[in-house]
């Protein structure tokens, strides 16, 4: 018999449309269910492989000569058709320009944060610590390990937690570099997904989330206590959410 949560909750929660009680209900609900955590699956792995193909299509070439077509011929007379004429091209610029402007603002937005590093440094680090051997220089699921493992290591101190209990055990820790910078690295485990959370210092004031896809990778940045964090995954965004709010508690 079909799970009905996998029909009328699983999408909202991919989609990160669930407020936090809901989605800390599902998750548990995903513990017992086969099925939705089967689905869930599913869909993240169809997700991320769209995402990543960037699909374009390409205009066809009537197009071009189709809307040549429907312009009319230019004549240097002073004519009402002449007159037509220009408001034609004043349309079709209208149009063009209404069309860049709502390009600009679907496109998603690429953030510069601090010590200048960008999100695509950040999952290029990402897509490095997946390689054999990458992923962490002090393994353990303890913080009172991971922790003192970066003290002489890093000129600051991060934040280290571990969130088994709420669905995101602590994987361990390593050094990073992010645009020539030292940085530490935090490795969290969620329902076979890896996520990395990079953490740097940070002269600005405490930031809201942001939230963006980069080639097919969830990624959320924000600003607390003196430290920029970054997490990046191929898991949902609600997913990444949580977890960032576990960190800023």
């Amino acid at each position: 018999m079909a799970c009905e949560l996998s029909q009328s909750v699983l999408h909202g929660y991919l989609d990160g449309e669930l407020d936090a009680a809901r989605s800390s209900e599902f998750e548990r609900h995903l513990e017992t269910c086969r099925e939705c955590a089967s689905t869930l699956e599913a869909q993240e792995s169809l997700r991320a492989s769209l995402q990543r193909a960037q699909l374009r299509e390409a205009a066809p070439a009537a197009l071009r000569a189709k809307i040549r077509s429907s312009l009319p011929d230019a004549q240097p007379a002073t004519s009402g058709r002449s007159h037509r004429g220009l408001q034609w091209i004043a349309v079709a610029a209208g149009i063009v320009v209404v069309m860049f402007v709502s390009w600009r603002m679907i496109l998603p937005r690429q953030p510069y944060m601090t010590a200048g590093i960008g999100i695509e440094q950040v999952l290029d680090a990402h897509l490095r610590s997946l390689q054999p051997g990458h992923l962490t220089d002090v393994t353990s699921t303890d913080q009172h390990t991971v922790k003192p493992w970066f003290d002489g290591r890093l000129n600051f101190a991060p934040p280290v937690s571990d969130f088994s209990a709420e669905g995101f055990p602590l994987e361990g820790g390593r050094l990073d570099i992010l645009n020539s910078q030292t940085v530490a690295a935090l490795v969290y485990g969620r329902r076979k997904h890896l996520i990395n959370v990079f953490v740097w210092p940070a002269e600005q004031r405490d930031s809201t989330f942001r939230t963006g896809v980069t080639r097919g990778y969830n990624w959320i940045e924000w600003r607390r206590g003196g430290m920029e964090f970054c997490a990046i995954s191929d898991v949902a965004p609600a997913d990444l959410r949580q977890l960032a709010e576990l960190l800023s508690r």
